[in-house]
Parts: structure tokens; C-alpha cells; sequence
């Protein structure tokens, strides 16, 4: 089961031991002093375990977790009363998604008032713990992977998890008055407990329970009131919890601490932006009480200001130059334990281009509108070490940086008195666009850039307030954006150069060669400059033309590995290569099963390996990266050993390139050890195990050759002012190919 997070059990382990005491010693930290109420690092509290991953307080992520936390790890348990007065961890006080009850006891449910509210469901009161001896631990966020359902992990009791050996037991006690009602006493539960259970912290959000047992416990458990939404009333009191959070004085007669929402620290718009932090931290610290944080999960709601890197929430609670929360409550204990031992206090102003190389994906596309100056100005204020042009061409013939040859992907065209140049084109797609040639520079400019939303189907959109923000540039315009900037380089991309060719007349590589020159870039001290493509004859033009610049190669298909032809081919005329991700590592049903030979031998051959696209939103990763993208890059760099990342996030990745446990040899902390492809196939029951995968094919010498480029001599001239029309050939094959389509559409009603 360890195997997965590649430590073994003889020195490696008292490295990281050492490590970790050097760690809460603050002798390794990059910060010497924390903001912190103790000035001490803060703690990771595992909520139910790694319940992010396993069923929450299943017995496989209380753990899972420590093996991925800072220390000491705080494993916390939901306390749920039984009928016969057992503690059970459970994240709700009903059962119905977390177990698997229903199947047990059909039409069994009951309805309480509980704090007022009326509520129904499978209540652990109405059971002992003989009947619920069979009963399951199911995951119980719908949005998460239920493939360890299938392992049927009891429900554990308090005394469960102790005997686990946690380094720090976090007990939360809620419903105490629910409890009273059906003669069952938290009190009593609590008394009896720890005399033979050494708890670290006990939580609750009601203040008569908290005062009852403050006599009750010695003064190694600290006792910490939750506040729950600020608009609900403390049981005990009836006073709202808002109204209490003006009194933090009176809060530090009975508890030591506060566990409060994220919200109560940094509040957010109704449109969902980051407002002004609220001073509960240091209200909090100067009476005396310690902060805690939750409802943190890598696959929750998000502020947009974090671009859905759950690694800069974390860190905006604790490296922000005024406050330090004391810890943290969450489902995902790896991201903290990240924020808190490797990306404090990094040293922003370095900007090192060494690898790997961080190349921008249409500019920063994760936050702006694809190819927009806001894009590129973020992709350098971001960090990225080479920023991107894909080049089109327009009706007029100028060069443009665009992320696609249709409007409609990324422009307002479809809205736009321009739709009606609507064309079908089956070279390019087999639907209708809205084609750059279809349209001059001059008419592009008028139309506004549309924010790509490549997980729009899960609902996840990028940076509404700027939707549609930017203008737009031409190649000429990158190039001289780009020079005096802090890049490694540039890259231009040059797709569909074959069908530009044949149907618009237009040597591609001869017009971006004439660009760059123009623009200076043709010098032995000009910003160094790559040219991408999936077309073999473009480089293998571009070669010939220009040697001086470097060439990548894009595999557009996940492949397992190349054969010697097809290297040696590629070796001719490339100096990189990009490979998408599932190349590297492929995938079934989202778990990785492998690691390929590809990057190893490609490699080989003295070709650099480039990863695209990378992206932080959770949905768009395996599962083993924890809804990370921090962990996902690692795992490229580290455990597949790229060269360089292809990203919509630049900053995410030049963070990476910062955190302070590189190099560390065997005294890297678990955390920050790259994934094991398939290591979560291994904990997996064997009927729940994602479908084998199939055999990927390997990239042969005939899927890399191609027939040269079209042989014309017209070029698009770099003068912003130039203008040239598409063949009359090609807007006659256009035209004929919507009226067929027309008619397709027709006929299908008389079917």
C-alpha cells in the first residue's frame, strides 16, 4: 500500500523523520518566525483522513493521510452517538450518502427536529452497533470517484482511529442538545473516553458543551469553538455567531482556540472575488486564541482570484505579510502540507530559466482571453519562461496570434454581423466556422475576445469579470511585446500550413520568416525564438530556411511511445518535441495505470520533451494528483522528468520552479514525492478497478512523414497595412459546402 508514495522502510524514512523535526523546528523553513498565535508552523487537521480521496473517516484515509502531511498529523473524527452509547466517526449526523444503510434497512428512516430544524434520514441513534456491523463507508460527495465503495470499509469507532497511533486526535462534537433529547449524554461519552483515549483537541459549536467538559478534560486537550454560518444562532446562547465573533474575549473563558469558515477570513463578492481580509485572525491572536480554517477542499468553490489552484488559497491564509492561521481543517491534507513546507516565503523577483521551462498556452488563457495583451502581460508578470503565438492568417493576409483558425472559438463572431460568412470547410473541421481568412484584421479588431472555458461542461468557468477583456495582436505586435521582457524565448505555432497552401496561396513559413525579420528578431543577440508545429514539412521547411531557429515537434495524438524510424526522423529536423499527457501517463476512467518509455527515448535521441496542456482546474487531472496542479506538475517533473510544461496557468508553474524542496534528495518530505502511476489501482478491490486499458498505439516513421509543403512563392507581407483576398476557388468550395449542407438539413424532414 505505501508503495504509492515511493518510500521505502530504511533510510529514507528517518531522512523525512529528521526532516519533518527539522521542519516544526523552523530549521528548514524559509520563514523564521510565523504569524502564527505560537510562532510555531501551522498544523494539518485531515478531516475524517484523506477524505477527499477515500470515504471519509474510512480506516484507509485515516491512513493515507499522514503518509502526505506535515507533522504532527491531526487526523479528526466527526463523533456520532449509537443507541448503545458507542462513538462512531461519521461526517454527518445522518447516514444516508455516507454508508450504504439503506441497502441494509429499506424504508427505515426516521424524522428528528434537530436544532430546530426537521430533518430525515438514517440516524446512528436508532442503531447499536451490531446492526450497523455490516454497514459500509461510502464517499459521500457525489463529485468525487466512489471506485473505494467497492473496498466496504467499516464504520469505525473513536477507539478506531486511536489505535491507529495518529500523532494528534481532533474530536468534533455537534448536536449535543439532539443528543440530550434522546437521553444520550456527549458529556458522559466524553468522560468515559478520555480516560483510556488521549484526545489533542475537541471541537464543538455549542457553548454549553464546550464549558461541561472543560473540567473534564486535562490540559493537553485544547477545546475549540466552531463558529458556523454567521447568520445561525449557538444553540446554547441563541445569539447568532456572528454577534459572538465581536466577543472573542468571552470565547477565551472556555476554548483555546476557534475553528471558523474560510469565508469569516476572506470574504468573497456575490460574483465570487476575494474582498478585504477581516481582522478575526488578529482580533483572535491578541485574546489570546488560536485560529483554525475549514471548509478547505481542492474540489470546492474557489474565489476566481485563486484560478483554481487550491495551493494559493492555502497559502493566502498564511504567507499574506500580516496574519497566520494556527491550521488548517481539510479534506485534502497534501496541499497544506505543500503551502507550509515548501512555498513560504519564495523568492518571486527570481526568475532563473533553467528547467523546466515554463511556455505559455495562448498567453495565460487560464486567467484571460486567449492571445489578448492581457494574456501575454500575465504570462510574463506570471513568471513564464517563453511566451506563445499561434499564428493565423487573415483575409487581408496579415498574421495574427489566435488560438484557433475559427472565430468561434474564441471571438463573439457568432454574434457579430460577421456570422453570416459562416463556411463549412471539412480540411479544417467538420463543422461551420467563422475562418480567420473569411475576415480582415480590421474587422477582427472589432469583435470582442471570449474567455475559453475548457471545463464548461462541469460548469467551471475562468475569470467572468473578464470575459471578454483584451484586444487582440498581430504577430508583429508579439514580437515587439515581447523583446526587453524577461522570456528564455518566444513560440510561434504554425498549424493548417498545408491547406493555406494549397487553397489561400500563402507560404507560411516564408511570411512568419519575413515577420521576424522585420522585427528584428534575425540578430545573434534577438530574443531566442522556437517554432512549433504537428506538420512535419512546416519544420522540416523551416530548417532549411532558417536553421538558426529551434523547432519543436507536437504529437496530436496520445501515443506509448515512437519506433527507431520514427525518432530518427524526427531527430532530422526537431530539437523538442510535445507530447501530450496521457502519453506520459495514460489514463483510464481518470487513474493513471502506467508510466510509458516515451519521454525516456525520446530523450534519447537529444530531443527535449515538452508537456501540454496543463491546466489547475481539478477536473481536468487524474485523480492521484489530489485535484493538485501543483502535484500534477511534480509528477511530470520529478517522476517523468520533462523538460519543459505547456500551461494555461504560467504562474502556477513558475511557483513550482520556486518551492524550496527541490534538491533535497532522500530528505524530500512525502509530499512532495512524485505519484506512482497506478498506485491507486492498488488499493482499489478488484471489481472496482477502472476497465483495462487498451494497448496505445506506437507513433511510427509513416505518421510522422509527410509530402514538402506546397511549393509557392506568395507570401503575406509584415506591413500592417497590406491586404490580400482569399482564393475565389475557396470561397466558391465553401459556399457549395454549406448549400449541402443546407440541403442535408432539409431532406431530413421528409424522411
Amino acid at each position: 500500500m505505501w508503495s504509492y508514495m515511493r518510500w521505502n522502510a530504511g533510510s529514507r524514512v528517518v531522512s523525512f523523520l529528521l526532516f519533518c523535526v527539522l521542519l516544526q523546528l523552523g530549521l528548514v523553513s524559509c520563514q523564521t518566525t510565523w504569524k502564527t498565535l505560537s510562532g510555531k508552523a501551522p498544523i494539518v487537521i485531515s478531516k475524517g483522513g484523506f477524505s477527499g480521496l477515500f470515504p471519509d473517516s474510512s480506516k484507509v484515509a485515516y491512513r493515507f493521510a499522514p503518509a502526505v502531511s506535515t507533522r504532527p498529523a491531526v487526523l479528526q473524527c466527526d463523533v456520532r452517538l449509537t443507541k448503545d452509547f458507542y462513538g462512531l466517526c461519521l461526517p454527518d449526523i445522518k447516514m444516508d450518502n455516507c454508508t450504504d444503510i439503506p441497502n441494509f434497512f429499506p424504508n427505515k428512516g426516521s424524522t428528528y427536529l434537530v436544532n430546530g430544524v426537521s430533518q430525515s434520514g438514517y440516524f446512528p441513534i436508532d442503531y447499536s452497533t451490531s446492526d450497523l456491523v455490516n454497514v459500509s463507508l461510502l464517499q459521500a460527495v457525489f463529485t468525487r470517484s466512489n471506485r473505494f465503495d467497492g473496498n466496504y470499509f467499516p464504520i469505525l469507532a473513536v477507539e478506531d482511529v486511536a489505535q491507529l497511533k495518529p500523532p494528534a486526535l481532533w474530536l468534533n462534537i455537534e448536536h449535543d442538545m439532539f443528543y440530550a433529547q434522546h437521553n444520550l449524554s456527549m458529556k458522559t461519552y466524553i468522560q468515559g473516553l478520555v480516560k483510556n483515549v488521549i484526545v489533542n483537541y475537541i471541537s464543538s459549536p455549542e457553548i454549553g458543551f464546550l464549558t461541561s467538559i472543560s473540567s473534564l478534560t486535562s490540559n493537553q486537550t485544547k477545546l475549540i469553538f466552531k463558529f458556523l454560518d454567521p447568520d445561525s444562532a449557538e444553540p446554547t446562547t441563541n445569539v447568532t455567531y456572528s454577534s459572538l465573533l465581536s466577543n472573542l474575549t468571552y470565547i477565551k473563558t472556555f476554548a483555546s482556540g476557534i475553528l471558523v469558515p474560510k469565508t469569516y477570513i476572506w470574504p468573497v463578492s456575490p460574483d465570487n472575488y476575494l474582498l478585504d481580509h477581516t481582522t478575526v485572525v488578529v482580533d483572535a491572536h491578541k485574546a489570546g486564541l488560536e485560529v483554525f480554517v475549514g471548509n478547505l477542499a481542492n474540489d470546492n468553490s474557489f474565489s476566481y482570484n485563486y484560478s483554481y489552484d487550491p495551493l494559493a488559497e492555502y497559502l493566502s491564509y498564511i504567507d499574506n505579510g500580516v496574519f497566520s492561521v494556527d491550521g488548517f481543517l481539510t479534506e485534502f491534507p497534501v496541499t497544506p502540507s505543500e503551502a507550509i513546507g515548501c512555498f513560504m516565503n519564495l523568492n518571486k523577483s527570481s526568475m532563473s530559466h533553467e528547467k523546466p521551462l515554463v511556455i505559455s498556452h495562448n498567453g495565460a488563457s487560464g486567467d484571460y482571453p486567449d492571445c489578448t495583451d492581457l494574456a501575454y502581460q500575465y504570462a510574463v508578470t506570471g513568471g513564464a519562461d517563453i511566451i506563445d503565438c499561434p499564428v493565423q492568417v487573415t483575409k487581408d493576409g496579415m498574421l495574427v496570434c489566435m488560438s484557433s483558425i475559427n472565430l468561434i472559438d474564441d471571438t463573439t463572431v457568432a454574434k457579430s454581423v460577421y456570422a453570416t460568412r459562416m463556411t463549412v470547410i471539412p480540411q479544417l473541421q467538420s463543422g461551420p466556422g467563422v475562418f480567420t481568412f473569411n475576415l480582415t484584421w480590421d474587422e477582427i479588431k472589432k469583435l470582442k475576445p471570449q474567455m475559453s472555458a475548457p471545463q464548461s461542461s462541469y460548469k467551471l468557468v475562468r475569470n467572468p469579470r473578464y470575459t471578454n477583456a483584451g484586444k487582440y495582436m498581430n504577430l508583429s505586435d508579439f514580437l515587439a511585446f515581447a523583446k526587453n521582457k524577461d522570456l528564455a524565448g518566444v513560440l510561434i505555432t504554425v498549424e493548417n500550413a498545408p491547406f493555406i497552401a494549397q487553397k489561400l496561396n500563402i507560404n507560411m513559413v516564408d511570411s512568419v520568416l519575413a515577420v521576424l525579420n522585420t522585427s528584428g528578431y534575425n540578430t545573434a543577440t534577438s530574443l531566442p525564438v522556437m517554432i512549433q508545429s504537428s506538420n512535419s514539412s512546416v519544420l522540416v521547411s523551416f530548417k532549411q530556411k532558417a536553421p538558426k531557429y529551434k523547432l519543436l515537434y507536437t504529437i496530436n495524438e496520445e501515443v506509448s511511445d515512437a519506433a527507431g524510424p520514427a525518432l530518427a526522423d524526427i531527430k532530422k529536423f526537431a530539437d523538442a518535441v510535445a507530447v501530450e499527457k496521457n502519453s506520459i501517463f495514460p489514463l483510464s476512467k481518470h487513474y493513471t495505470t502506467t508510466q510509458t518509455k516515451l519521454v525516456e527515448n525520446l530523450q534519447a535521441q537529444g530531443l527535449s520533451v515538452y508537456v501540454y496542456v496543463l491546466m489547475n482546474e481539478f477536473v481536468s487531472q487524474a485523480w492521484d494528483y489530489f485535484g493538485d496542479a501543483t502535484v500534477e506538475i511534480n509528477s511530470f517533473v520529478q517522476g517523468a522528468g520533462v523538460d519543459g510544461i505547456i500551461t494555461d496557468f504560467p504562474a502556477t508553474a513558475r511557483r513550482y520552479k520556486l518551492n524550496t524542496c527541490q534538491n533535497m534528495g532522500n530528505n524530500t518530505p512525502s509530499y512532495m514525492l512524485p505519484v506512482q502511476p497506478g498506485g491507486l489501482l492498488q488499493l482499489m478491490s478488484t471489481p472496482a478497478l477502472p476497465p483495462a486499458l487498451s494497448p496505445l498505439p506506437v507513433l511510427s516513421d509513416s505518421d510522422v512523414a509527410e509530402p514538402p509543403l506546397t511549393d509557392t512563392t506568395k507570401q503575406v507581407t509584415p506591413n500592417a497595412e497590406a491586404r490580400s483576398k482569399a482564393s475565389p476557388q475557396l470561397r466558391t468550395a465553401a459556399f457549395i459546402s454549406v448549400l449541402i449542407a443546407i440541403l442535408s438539413n432539409v431532406l431530413l424532414l421528409f424522411v
